[in-house]
């Protein structure tokens, strides 16, 4: 049953995956495309906890970490960017 739920999940988070990848490239304003950025960086730490329950280890879930805390740094500092004009003040 395990077996078929992260199948499912897996597909989905593709899918989802794809769809932000569609939407930062056609995306209609910045802010549109800032978003998909951020939902993809959401949507990879989904995958890596996939993966570290399809392998049962526990060795990426310090990766999916990392992509946790440099997705929301590179968010806040592009929407700073895009409300300021610079970054850093």
């Amino acid at each position: 049953m395990l077996d078929t739920a992260l199948w499912i999940s897996l597909i989905l988070f593709v899918a989802a995956i794809l769809l932000n990848v569609y939407r930062l490239a056609v995306g209609p304003s910045l802010p549109d495309r800032i978003l998909a950025l951020d939902t993809m960086y959401v949507n990879s730490i989904g995958l890596i906890v996939l993966f570290c329950i399809w392998l049962n280890s526990k060795t990426y879930f310090e990766a999916a970490l990392l992509i946790a805390m440099l997705g929301f740094i590179s968010t806040v500092a592009v929407s700073k960017y895009l409300l300021r004009g610079d970054i850093i003040e």
